[in-house]
C-alpha cells in the first residue's frame, strides 16, 4: 500500500458494522490510514473477542445493540460486514442520509498496489479462485489468494507489492457493497437461484454479480461462461475483452473441448490479442482424461481457470502442469476415505440444489446422500430427476428435512431417514450403505441452523466418518 492512497481516508470519520475477521482487520486498516473508527457489532461483548485488541489501539467498540445515533451526519463511509443485511437500521439510515456503505473489500481495491484477478458465481468460485492461484504460481507469477476463500482481502492488499497479483473470490454479499471497485481480470462462472434470502430477488442477486465488471474497460478482460443463460444476457453490459468458456461448443475467443482435449483460442483483435500476438492462435492445452480434478462441473472450473490465466500470460505447458496434479479443495467433492468398501465425499460446500445436482452427477456409482439445512424457502424441485436417476437412500437433517424427504419420495426413493445432525447421519449411511456405493455429504443448504459454517459442517463429517473407520 502506498502513503498516498491511504491519505484518501485521512480524517474522515468511518463506521464499521460486524466484526469478525474481515471487520477487524478493515478497522486496524483504515485506522492507519489516519480515520477516526468506531465499530459497532449487535453481538454482546463476551461473542466478540476481537474487540478488547481494537480498544488498545484506540477504536471505538460498541457491542451488544445499533444505537439510534450511531449514524449521523458526521459521519463519512459505513463499512459493513458482507453478512449484514441493508435493511437494519444503521445501513437504511445511512443509505437515506447519502453516506457511502461498502464492503472491506472496496477498501482493498482502494489501497492495494497489485492488479486483481476477481472471481464470482453461485458454485465453483472456491475451487476456481485456488486453482487460478497454483497456475500463476506454476507460472512464474506471484498470486496472493484471498477474500472470500478465508482470508480477509483488504488485509492482503497492503502488504501485497505491485508486482504481485490479488485473486479474489468474491460472494454476491461482498460485490454488492463496491462502488469503485475494478479488478483487471474478471470471472463469473455460473448464475442460478441463491442467496434469495437475502438479495430478495434474482434481480438483484445478478446486478450485485455484474458490479464485478462495473467499472471494467476495454483493456481487461471478463471470463464467462458461454453455457450459461445468464452469463450470456449479461455479457451486453461488458465493455472489457470477452473471453468465453464453453463445455458445449467451440467459442469465438476462450477456452472449450474438441475431441477429449481442453482448447484455447485467443483473441484476433483488441488490446489482448495485440498483448499475445507472439503465441498460436489456437492451443491444445491438456487432454481431458488426463486432468485430476473430478466430475463435470469441474471441468467448467478448469475450462474458466485456462482463460484466466492464459489472459494473465501464462503458457500452456505451465498450465496443464497444474490441471494435472490439482485435484480439489477440502470441502469440495473430497474424498474422504473408504470403509468397509464405501466411499465417503465430503461435498459440505454444496450450499445450493444446483451445487447437490453437480455433485451426484459426478458419480456413476448408487449413491446414499446426506442433506438438509438452513431453509431459504427453495422448493428442491430440481433435483427430483437426479434423485430419481443417482440416489438409492437419503439421510436428512435439519429445517429442511421434510422438504428433502418429500423431494425423495416424489423421486420413488422409499430409503429415507431423518436425524438430528451431521454425526447422526454418518452412522445411519453406514448401515444404509453397501459395498460399491458411496456416502456423500452435499447438503443443497446452507449450514447456519446448527453450524457456524460449511467448513464446520464438513469437519464434523469427516471426524464422524474416521471414527466409524477406526471403530471396525
Amino acid at each position: 500500500m502506498s502513503i498516498e492512497k491511504g491519505k484518501k481516508y485521512s480524517g474522515k470519520k468511518i463506521v464499521i458494522l460486524g466484526l469478525a475477521k474481515s471487520g477487524a482487520a478493515v478497522a486496524k486498516l483504515v485506522q492507519r490510514c489516519g480515520a477516526e473508527v468506531i465499530v459497532n457489532d449487535k453481538k454482546s461483548r463476551e461473542e466478540s473477542p476481537e474487540a478488547a485488541e481494537l480498544e488498545k489501539l484506540g477504536i471505538t467498540v460498541i457491542c451488544g445493540e445499533h444505537p439510534e445515533d450511531l449514524i449521523n451526519q458526521t459521519i463519512d463511509l459505513v463499512i459493513k460486514n458482507p453478512g449484514i443485511p441493508y435493511s437494519i437500521l444503521p445501513v437504511e439510515k445511512a443509505i437515506s442520509l447519502g453516506i457511502p456503505v461498502v464492503t472491506e473489500i472496496e477498501i482493498a481495491y482502494e489501497l492495494s498496489d497489485a492488479p486483481i484477478i476477481g472471481i464470482t458465481g453461485s458454485n465453483g468460485k472456491t475451487t476456481t479462485t485456488t486453482l487460478v492461484g497454483e497456475i500463476l504460481h506454476n507460472g512464474g507469477l506471484s498470486p496472493v489468494v484471498a477474500g472470500n476463500i478465508g482470508t480477509v482481502l483488504s488485509e492482503q492488499a497492503v502488504s501485497v507489492k505491485s508486482d504481485q497479483i490479488l485473486v479474489a473470490e468474491l460472494s454476491s454479499f461482498q460485490l454488492k457493497g463496491t462502488r469503485a471497485f475494478h479488478p483487471a481480470i474478471a470471472c463469473l462462472l455460473n448464475v442460478y437461484d441463491a442467496h434469495l434470502d437475502y438479495h430478495k430477488t434474482k434481480e438483484d442477486y445478478i446486478h450485485s454479480k455484474m458490479k464485478l465488471f462495473a467499472n471494467q474497460c476495454p483493456e481487461d478482460v471478463a471470463v464467462l461462461n458461454y453455457d450459461n443463460n445468464v452469463c450470456r444476457m449479461a455479457s451486453r453490459q461488458i465493455k472489457s475483452t470477452l473471453l468465453w468458456f464453453s463445455l458445449g461448443e467451440p467459442v469465438e475467443q476462450g477456452s472449450y473441448i474438441d475431441n477429449g482435449f481442453v482448447m484455447w483460442k485467443r483473441p484476433e483483435a483488441g488490446s489482448l490479442a495485440e498483448r499475445m500476438a507472439h503465441t498460436p492462435l489456437i492451443e491444445k492445452i491438456i487432454a481431458v482424461d488426463d486432468i485430476a480434478l473430478p466430475g463435470s462441473h469441474n471441468l467448467e472450473n478448469v475450462l474458466a481457470s485456462v482463460c484466466i490465466a492464459k489472459a494473465a500470460g501464462v503458457d500452456a505447458e505451465k498450465i496443464a502442469g497444474i490441471l494435472r496434479t490439482f485435484t480439489g479443495v477440502e470441502h469440495r467433492l473430497e474424498f474422504v476415505t473408504e470403509v468397509e468398501g464405501v466411499k465417503y465425499y465430503n461435498d459440505s460446500k454444496a450450499t445450493n440444489p444446483e451445487a447437490a445436482t453437480r455433485a451426484l452427477r459426478a458419480f456413476s456409482a448408487p449413491i446414499v446422500l446426506i442433506a438438509g439445512g438452513l431453509d431459504r424457502g427453495i422448493d428442491f424441485k430440481e433435483l427430483v430427476p437426479v434423485f430419481s436417476e443417482r440416489v438409492k437412500g437419503i439421510i436428512v437433517y435439519g429445517q429442511t428435512a421434510e422438504k428433502l424427504s418429500a423431494r425423495a419420495r416424489e423421486a420413488g426413493i422409499n430409503n429415507i431417514k431423518c436425524v438430528d445432525t451431521v454425526t447422526d447421519a454418518v452412522a445411519a449411511a453406514h448401515l444404509m450403505a453397501q459395498a460399491g456405493d458411496i456416502v456423500l455429504l452435499s447438503p443443497a443448504c446452507a449450514s447456519w441452523d446448527m453450524y457456524k459454517s460449511f467448513e464446520e459442517r464438513g469437519s464434523m463429517f469427516k471426524q464422524s466418518v474416521h471414527k466409524l473407520k477406526t471403530s471396525r
